[in-house]
């Protein structure tokens, strides 16, 4: 990706070093834990363990005793290109809503390490990427992105700017009333194929690709690759990918974030339209 002339937003919260601090449990209901515990199916972890750091209880030893480090340079490279991937997303997404006769309230991003709280509970690694609608903040550790080319299998910039682009797509669903919607439409599923998380994430990747699109036509970030890096990330976190691979056999039913087919899909109709108005998952009669 072309973003080494970019700006660096602002809106990033670095505290990574710092310890995660104690533990607050969920003091929250409704879609902020349900992102939170989406964020988890990133690495295939068991929700259950994030439903009980939710709680306040404890997580696995291996995990509860991470210790926070400096920095690597790496990290720090890694920093900059993030602050320039959420500086795009502002510039974007402030120009569309501007069209629309709205105006954005940019997110912002925490980098950490091991753990830290959030709105929306406790955060640590192994929860994965995450956006909290409560506090409006995207909460990431730059190790996912390890998890992200090594066991995933997906790697490239543009991959890691997918991963930022999702989770700025679920603010833009915030900033647009559509997570409260969900919220408040009782009796309807949640997981499953065609459940209601599957779409809101769906229309999260719809998001990323129109971000993608947008951008690429104002300042031509976009290099050779890079629309498949994007499409192989988006892949490499389906549902039926990280069941298959957990635990050998694929539950539809269990379903939150959708197939790999249904994403890649989903990402590509976004890139291709750059219109939110093609992203509407929630109507659609297939996924």
């Amino acid at each position: 990706m072309r973003m080494d002339d970019e700006r660096e937003s602002t809106n990033i919260e670095d505290v990574r070093g710092s310890g995660g601090g104690s533990r607050a449990p969920l003091r929250i209901g409704g879609i902020g834990g349900i992102v939170l515990i989406l964020g988890a199916l990133y690495f295939g972890v068991d929700p259950q363990i994030v439903l009980n750091l939710l709680e306040g209880g404890a997580a696995p030893s291996t995990t509860s005793q991470t210790v926070a480090q400096a920095p690597s340079p790496v990290d720090d490279a890694q920093k900059r290109f993030i602050a320039r991937v959420l500086a795009s997303t502002e510039d974007v997404w402030t120009s569309y809503f501007a069209q629309m006769g709205k105006t954005y309230h940019a997110p912002h991003l925490r980098l950490f390490t091991g753990g830290t709280n959030s709105a929306c509970g406790y955060a640590q690694t192994s929860t994965g990427p995450f956006y909290c609608p409560v506090d409006q903040k995207i909460y990431l550790d730059l190790g996912f992105f390890k998890e992200l080319q090594g066991r995933l299998g997906a790697g490239g910039d543009f991959a890691r700017a997918y991963v930022v682009a999702h989770e700025v797509g679920h603010h833009v669903q915030n900033q647009l009333g559509i997570m409260q919607e969900m919220d408040g439409r009782h009796g309807t599923s949640l997981q499953g194929k065609n459940g209601q998380s599957v779409r809101l994430e769906l229309q999260a990747d719809c998001f990323a690709g129109v971000w993608a699109k947008r951008a690429n036509d104002a300042k031509n970030i976009l290099e050779s690759g890079d629309v498949e890096s994007g499409l192989n990330a988006a892949a490499a976190v389906g549902d039926d990918r990280l069941q298959k691979e957990t635990q050998g056999y694929v539950v539809p039913d269990s379903f939150t974030h959708g197939t790999s087919a249904q994403r890649v899909t989903w990402f590509r109709r976004g890139l291709s339209a750059g219109d939110i108005g093609q992203c509407n998952t929630f109507s659609a009669s297939s996924l």
